[in-house]
């Protein structure tokens, strides 16, 4: 079974709790705080690997949560960091978050592993609260809550030439015919379930990939049929050969053929189209050229003057399929080499952003500790001994809602507010 999409729930590791324990041996009286710190949580890790080619695995699994990491203990025991967890994915499977759409990670050229979500800080035990007017803290900090995320997984198949064109009209063979792989062929429409990729490999060591996407039909943009499942295998594609049936076996138009994909590929995606593309007029042996009806000829004077070059070709004979293979392969050699990457457009560590940007807690009567990055930082770089400093430091408070968010915990003249060692008293 080829999947190339799924929806799945990661979840980082929560960070471990401080431990909040005191110093207790024989003759010894009076032992200090000796809480450890809880253990990091686990990371959410994507990897790829070369061995898959389908998403096929996340059918069957959902739900991918890193461990939590361990509280601390006695004796200043650091708790056990929690374990990444790692997730496999073929090459070129693209993350995005569900919600929005947007691209966390292109598991694609040298991004074969990347930290997706990070797992919850440990918390600090009591150990590091002492000072000498709080020598036995009966408080530790909680550690950083996991993240959690829907997202959403794309398997957009790595090839630089992608074949397009209507059920039927040859595609499969073709591929089986210039590289080593080996599609189902029928004469019937829809064969072609899966993305097919193939190696082309020329003289001299020169090559290619190929993908032949499925048959799309008018109205794949829009979804019907299976065209617009596959579309998206052609993202990567540097150019597209443009395969239809000079012979109009079925009695089809092979220019309206071509204009119709070109339409659809244009509703999908605008940037897709405007690629360079290569024409293949297959089943030319079958053709039956009259006086006033010359298909290759027809097909030339329309799209030639546009640019777009016309190989009439037999996939089952293999006439004009080499002088095609060639041209493409140098085609592509004028073409940027740099392949197509999504670039990032979502950041989990944002979501750490629901975190307070400073904490309360309040660990007994008339104590107060204020916690936080922006707080941490802004205590290392202003003298509060100063009279210019403290000044800038109650401004701190008041700006940022310190002030306010102390008041509606219910703080009294008096009551010690505690930040990173440093203990205030608070008055109006």
């Amino acid at each position: 079974m080829f999947a190339d999409s799924a929806k799945i729930l990661i979840r980082s590791g929560k960070g471990g709790d401080g431990h909040v324990s005191f110093y207790r041996e024989k003759y010894i009286t009076n032992g200090g705080p000796d809480g450890g710190d809880g253990g990091k949580g686990g990371d959410v890790i994507f990897v790829v690997d070369e061995g898959l080619n389908t998403l096929v695995d996340f059918r069957h699994k959902r739900k991918y949560v890193a461990q939590d990491g361990a509280v601390g203990g006695k004796r200043n025991k650091h708790g056990k960091n929690g374990e990444d967890l790692i997730v496999k994915v073929p090459a070129g499977t693209v993350i995005k978050d569900l919600a929005t759409g947007k691209v966390i990670a292109d598991m694609s050229g040298d991004n074969t592993r990347q930290i997706i979500l990070k797992g919850g800080r440990g918390g600090k035990g009591n150990q590091h609260f002492a000072t000498p007017t709080m020598q036995a803290p009966k408080y530790a900090k909680p550690g950083q809550d996991s993240i959690e995320l829907n997202v959403i997984l794309e398997l957009k198949v790595i090839a630089d030439v992608g074949l397009v064109g209507f059920p039927n009209v040859g595609k499969s063979t073709f591929l089986s015919k210039v590289t080593n792989a080996r599609p189902k062929i029928a004469n019937y429409h829809f064969t072609t379930l899966n993305p097919n990729l193939g190696v082309v490999d020329l003289d001299d060591g020169a090559g290619f990939v190929i993908a032949d996407i499925p048959g799309l039909i008018e109205g794949a943009s829009e979804g019907i049929g299976l065209g617009h499942e596959f579309l998206k295998h052609i993202e990567r594609t540097k150019l597209m050969i443009h395969m239809v049936d000079a012979a109009s076996i079925e009695g089809r138009d092979p220019i309206n053929d071509i204009y119709a994909i070109n339409k659809e590929l244009e509703a999908y995606n605008e940037e897709i189209a405007k690629r360079p593309q290569v024409i293949a007029a297959n089943k030319i042996d079958a053709i039956y050229t009259t006086e006033d009806n010359d298909p290759i000829k027809l097909l030339k004077e329309e799209f030639e003057p546009k640019g777009v070059r016309v190989f009439p070709i037999s996939a089952v004979s293999g006439k004009g399929v080499k002088e095609l293979l060639y041209f493409v392969y140098d085609l592509l050699n004028q073409i940027d080499t740099e392949p197509v990457i999504f670039e990032q457009e979502f950041f989990p560590e944002n979501l750490e952003s629901k975190d307070e940007p400073y904490t309360v807690e309040k660990p007994q009567e008339g104590i107060y500790v204020v916690e936080g990055p922006k707080i941490e930082k802004m205590l290392g770089y202003t003298n509060i001994d100063s009279e210019k400093g403290f000044l800038f430091f109650q401004n701190f408070l008041k700006e940022n809602g310190i002030l306010e968010v102390l008041e509606k915990a219910g703080i009294q003249e008096g009551d010690t507010v505690r930040m990173y060692g440093l203990e205030f008293y608070y008055y109006k």
